[in-house]
């Protein structure tokens, strides 16, 4: 089974991506390659009616919490390249709630990963 012959209409799917994009000192992205490459899955699950979860890093904050590395930056970035609103949970570990309350067509974008040291 590959992901084109999977219907994902009515599930939710948990996606890892590499966001790890470049950032201006305004926090602003400079290279959207990284988005832009990981669109054609992203919008295949959300086009058949899935929910959408997506987890990624960025940097190495060290497994700690450093704004510098925060995925909020790049939420607004998310949104525009998807053409949809994306919910955020600013605490990755803690999201379970945000995840079960999505309804088809939402994405909520986890924090960075690596804000854990187990992530490390």
């Amino acid at each position: 089974m590959t992901i084109d012959s999977f219907n994902f209409d009515g599930k939710k799917a948990i996606v890892r991506v590499d966001f790890n994009v470049p950032l201006d000192e305004n926090g602003h992205i400079t290279d959207d390659t990284r988005i832009r490459g990981a669109l054609p899955t992203l919008n295949k699950i959300l086009n058949d009616g899935g929910s959408l979860i997506i987890m990624s890093h960025m940097g190495k904050p060290k497994g700690k919490v450093n704004p510098k590395f925060s995925l909020s930056q790049i939420k607004g970035d998310v949104a525009k390249a998807l053409g949809r609103e994306v919910k955020f949970a600013d605490d990755c570990a803690k999201a379970a709630d945000a995840a079960k309350a999505l309804k088809p067509g939402e994405v909520l974008l986890l924090e960075n990963l690596r804000f854990y040291p187990e992530e490390e």
